[in-house]
């Protein structure tokens, strides 16, 4: 029997609004080091590439840099502070468990593929009681590699029982633009997450505004 086909999402940004409570953590830890929070609309562009490079950015957004051991003491302070607050304000979009819903009951198997660590994404997943709906949920450390690495998502679809061959990547940025086309596989992008560049210019296969677009998007790739 042929692999069934494999939807392969991303976290941040994509499945779930979690800003909030990433920047929660993230002004602590600028506060600690005596900085001034960052704006919200900025901290959206800062999303998606793990903690390590998010504070990177903040810091460097307060005119300061940040390496080495200081940055190693921000990561662990940064995680500690979100796995405590990790769901107080964070969601899955409008239209997410619908979705979802109608893929599974035509046969999808349905993955995430995120750069946050995966000890995290199931804690969010099943804060909100979604992580049961994932054949797979492959983090930064998962297999060694992280998006835009084309393996990460080959592996992903790997661990969910499908095949690249009939899998689509559901994401909100560069990242995930670049790690689908990598792997040679067709990339749905979701125009409402966090990004510096806008959806429509990294030029995804197809760009959805709502979740509600979902099945005519895939359902047009596998046309094409």
């Amino acid at each position: 029997m042929s692999a069934p086909p494999v939807l392969v999402f991303d976290l941040d940004g994509t499945l779930v609004d979690t800003a909030p409570d990433l920047f929660t953590a993230l002004n602590v830890v600028l506060a600690d080091a005596g900085h001034a929070p960052v704006e919200a609309e900025i901290a959206r562009t800062m999303v998606g590439r793990g903690a390590r490079m998010m504070i990177t950015r903040a810091f460097a957004a307060r005119g300061a840099a940040i390496e080495g051991a200081a940055l190693d003491r921000a990561n662990e302070r940064f995680l500690a502070v979100y796995e405590g607050c990790i769901a107080d304000g964070s969601r899955a979009f409008p239209g997410v468990e619908p979705a979802l819903d109608r893929f599974a009951a035509a046969g999808y198997r349905l993955a995430v593929c995120t750069n946050k660590y995966e000890r995290l994404s199931k804690l969010l997943l099943e804060a909100l009681g979604l992580s049961g709906r994932f054949a797979a949920i492959a983090g930064q450390e998962t297999f060694g590699v992280c998006k835009p690495h084309p393996d990460h998502i080959l592996k992903t679809v790997a661990a969910a029982g499908g095949d690249p061959a009939t899998a689509i990547m559901v994401g909100d940025s560069v990242t995930d633009v670049d790690a689908a086309r990598a792997a040679g596989v067709p990339v749905v992008g979701v125009t409402f997450g966090y990004t510096d560049v806008p959806m429509q210019a990294l030029s995804p296969d197809v760009a959805i505004d709502h979740f509600d677009a979902l099945w005519d998007a895939v359902a047009g790739l596998g046309r094409r």
